[in-house]
């Protein structure tokens, strides 16, 4: 039985009173890389807030990562983002300050307080991302994919079951753009959901998985190519 990560059933979303998407449903299993596709205003910013809790939920029915967001109080926001990692194309790194003092800032912040414990977790995370040795660079020592992967190792930290990206190769060179979606299909066969917003089509017919497209106030689901 697949394990439901997002359940969205007839949802209309919200800005401001304007009505951005109408009718969502949606479905993301454990362990399912989905991209989300579609032009600039068509909705997808407002899809991924409403998953993470920035956007309320008005009409409809949805459940993400064990969480209502019909029900979802405020001071339950901060619980439901612990179940999610999220990954944007500006770094928004901590820029006086390491690597690793960016991670060990993350945990303190998200509730952790054994120092062992927290140190731990900090190589662990970079050693999935492949970057053992540079947590004590500062992220200007760093290229730009080295720091995407620093902000995939931030997103790792609290063991999410969500990854929500946001265009997180918009700014890289193709190069390392496939170093960074190797890296997120890894993160989803390890059982981990990811859905990946992008404009990028070239990277997804070299990494082909299921794609939802908003489009026309809707969302739809977009036949793969064989």
């Amino acid at each position: 039985m697949s394990e439901a990560i997002v359940k969205l059933t007839g949802i209309n979303i919200y800005q401001s009173k304007n009505l951005i998407l109408s009718g969502v449903n949606l479905q993301i299993d454990k362990g399912e890389f989905v991209y989300l596709i579609g032009k600039t205003g068509s909705g997808k910013s407002s899809l991924l807030k409403m998953i993470y809790g920035d956007v309320e939920l008005v009409e409809g029915e949805g459940h993400v990562a064990g969480f209502s967001l019909n029900n979802l109080k405020k001071k339950q926001v901060p619980y439901l983002r612990r179940r999610l990692g999220i990954v944007f194309q500006d770094f928004q790194l901590l820029t006086d300050r390491s690597i690793n003092d960016n991670l060990l800032f993350v945990l303190k912040a998200t509730g952790w307080n054994d120092k062992s414990k927290m140190l731990s977790r900090v190589n662990e995370v970079l050693e999935k991302v492949h970057l053992t040795t540079k947590g004590f660079k500062m992220p200007h020592e760093l290229s730009g994919g080295e720091q995407q992967r620093v902000v995939i190792a931030r997103a790792l930290l609290n063991d999410p079951e969500l990854i929500l990206a946001d265009e997180p190769t918009g700014n890289l060179d193709p190069e390392t753009s496939d170093s960074i979606m190797r890296l997120l299909f890894e993160i989803s066969n390890s059982g981990r959901a990811v859905l990946m917003a992008t404009h990028n089509y070239s990277l997804m017919d070299k990494f082909p998985a299921r794609t939802i497209k908003c489009e026309n106030g809707k969302i739809t689901e977009e036949l793969q190519s064989a």
